[in-house]
């Protein structure tokens, strides 16, 4: 098995200088760095995970998370996953800070600052989908501070890794539900949380060209945000059902499905298709009551405790993850399956 001190002569550096590189800690020129990352690849090296982790009792490494505060009762449950690991690396001298963030590209830009400041070493956030955000995570990537997405993801920057659904397969997926579950010309009203979230645009883009594609008797009649708010939900459905009584179907991308549902009922349209996400009570409910015909569910849990198990690996053993993009299941709910 090859060794630190065999890579450090072969590169023709100090061994300390190779630490860092293969533990990214600290600065080293990147010509430098790429030149031992590339001798270590060839000879296949592998750290000590038992002797790292040992280490990493002795770094007390600090985990930021950083997640969406809209009323989702979905993020209860990423919470749970991220509670339950977080006590899991407690042995190990890790702590992990937790943090909620409104549902806006300046709350989330104030919240990174203030957990910078507070000295952590990697981060798992949910990010908005916006160039001050993706700016914000190349700097930490630059002052060493690892940063892997949960829940939704960021085009265009410099974040390690990504933990959640395929927003396009589920947009696709919401397609071919819509299909088996409508007869006819079906007239759809899309309801989202915010064009500034990858996952609310991607699940609408997939569902998009799915009909364009294969369900030409799909049609799309408008698209109305709600801030993943019950209450803005409520009155915003109601305004697009008065606005085109023509709907008979919705797809809420994103949170407010009680709120929309009810709504939904108030206009006196109970016998509308109604698909949305996630197996929270509320949804849960609506199912049994057949207002909702369908969900589609991501494992929350997993999107709250892989994060931190890969950005803690990283950290203490130096382990990349083996791929860029963790795609959990695409489990679908129904009444006889909830």
């Amino acid at each position: 098995m090859a060794t630190i001190r065999e890579i450090a002569e072969l590169a023709g550096v100090s061994r300390g200088t190779v630490d860092r590189v293969l533990n990214h800690r600290g600065s080293v020129n990147p010509a430098t760095a790429a030149l031992i990352n590339e001798i270590a690849r060839k000879l296949d090296y592998k750290p000590n995970r038992a002797g790292m982790a040992l280490a990493a009792q002795r770094k007390n490494l600090k985990l930021g998370v950083l997640l969406f505060d809209a009323g989702n009762r979905y993020f209860e449950d990423v919470w749970k996953g991220v509670e339950q690991k977080a006590e899991e690396l407690t042995c190990y001298n890790c702590t992990v800070l937790k943090e909620k963030t409104a549902f806006s590209a300046a709350a989330q830009h104030k919240a990174l600052l203030a957990l910078q400041d507070q000295g952590i070493d990697g981060l798992v956030l949910t990010p908005f989908n916006d160039p001050a955000i993706a700016r914000q995570i190349d700097r930490l990537a630059e002052a060493g501070i690892p940063v892997i997405t949960t829940n939704t993801d960021i085009r265009n920057s410099r974040r390690l890794a990504f933990v959640g659904s395929d927003f396009y397969r589920c947009g696709q997926t919401a397609a071919g539900l819509m299909r088996l579950m409508t007869f006819g010309e079906t007239n759809v009203g899309i309801i989202t949380g915010s064009s500034q979230v990858l996952c609310h645009t991607d699940r609408i883009r997939g569902f998009r060209d799915n009909i364009a594609e294969r369900y030409p008797q799909i049609r799309v009649v408008d698209t109305i945000e709600n801030s993943d708010d019950e209450f803005e939900s409520y009155e915003k459905t109601l305004a697009l059902l008065k606005r085109y009584p023509q709907i008979n179907a919705l797809y809420f991308t994103a949170g407010g499905v009680y709120g929309g549902c009810r709504a939904a009922l108030t206009a006196g349209r109970s016998g509308i298709r109604i698909i949305a996400y996630d197996n929270v009570p509320t949804t849960a409910e609506l199912i049994r009551r057949d207002v909702i015909c369908a969900a589609i569910c991501q494992q929350p849990e997993v999107q709250g405790a892989l994060p931190l198990q890969l950005l803690f690996d990283y950290l203490a053993t130096g382990q990349q993850p083996e791929k860029e993009f963790y795609y959990t299941a695409v489990d679908i709910r129904i009444r006889e399956n909830l």
